[in-house]
């Protein structure tokens, strides 16, 4: 008979009571973050070095569940060592987050934040997504989801991502190599990959003037994957249809950014995926992974040290 240990997993940088009744539904202990601890959540990855000083005192710690998909944080500060296992929540919110990213693009190719704001009844307009081409940059679990809520609009889409595997509900995926070309025919291209070196800044002057000039990009990834001067620039000059961002660089971005006064640009502040959305979602994350920890399965988002994702 197989009998499976509750392990020890402390709760840092504070407890909390979601993050502990989730350990206890998968089966293990919550507890102080102290050296008796056989893994670690962490829940805010908003002070870099209170992480490193809970590593430091559960050095026994064999996992580490860390509360955001993007861990570039970590990663910058050195972190992420391969003597441990790292899971993050990628894929953990990728149904709001699609959601959001797929609100964005209808919103800005039906013009609602103009018809929003208007008091007379204007002139006609707005473009239709259904039987467009678009192109997702990024092949995890936000575009996975994205596919799925774009499948009834017929589109055609494109994954560009680092390994050209095929991708369910796309009619091709591309290395990062082609990127420009990915760029040429979509009418929304949607940004949802992770931060690393190699993608920040992966869409510039260069990829913009590659767009259509009809053409509305979508961040809900990071506002760091966007040369923001290069974008001020091609929206200002009408080199694409628009923009809509949950995320911004800089972020928060100030009153009085240029992006602020463009009206082909929406902007919302990083809330695809609220406090309240999240919760529930890591929450059952936090427990699968202690079930699959405790049993000595494999875990759910998995972090790669080398790729920072």
């Amino acid at each position: 008979m197989l009998i499976v240990t509750a392990p020890r997993v402390a709760v840092g940088p504070a407890r909390n009571d979601f993050a502990e009744k989730a350990i206890r539904d998968g089966g293990g202990e919550p507890v102080d973050v102290d050296a008796s601890a056989e893994a670690l959540v962490w829940l805010n990855l908003a002070d870099i070095d209170e992480l490193r000083a809970a590593l430091a005192t559960v050095s026994s710690a064999r996992w580490v569940q860390l509360p955001f998909a993007g861990v570039e944080r970590v990663a910058a500060a050195g972190l992420l060592d391969p003597g441990r296992v790292w899971t993050s929540a990628k894929g953990a919110y990728a149904e709001p987050v699609a959601e959001h990213a797929l609100a964005l693009a209808l919103a800005g190719l039906r013009q609602l934040p103009r018809r929003i704001v208007a008091r007379s009844w204007g002139a006609p307009g707005g473009t239709s997504l259904y039987d467009q081409p678009v192109t997702i940059l990024g092949g995890g679990g936000i575009s996975a989801r994205l596919l799925e809520l774009l499948a009834p609009l017929r589109v055609t889409a494109t994954i560009v991502r680092q390994r050209p595997d095929p991708v369910p509900g796309a009619a091709r995926t591309l290395g990062v190599s082609r990127l420009d070309e990915a760029l040429a025919d979509p009418l929304v291209v949607f940004l949802a990959l992770a931060l690393t070196p190699s993608t920040e800044r992966i869409i510039g002057p260069a990829q913009l003037a590659a767009m259509r000039s009809d053409a509305w990009l979508v961040n809900v990834a990071r506002g760091r994957h966007v040369d923001t001067g290069a974008l001020v620039t091609a929206l200002t000059e009408g080199a694409i249809g628009g923009a809509a961002l949950d995320v911004t660089d800089p972020e928060p971005l100030p009153d009085g950014h240029p992006l602020w006064q463009l009206e082909r640009c929406i902007i919302t502040p990083h809330t695809a995926d609220t406090q309240e959305m999240i919760e529930p979602l890591l929450a059952r994350r936090i427990g699968d992974n202690v079930a699959r920890f405790a049993a000595g399965q494999p875990l759910i988002g998995v972090v790669d040290p080398a790729l920072g994702y």
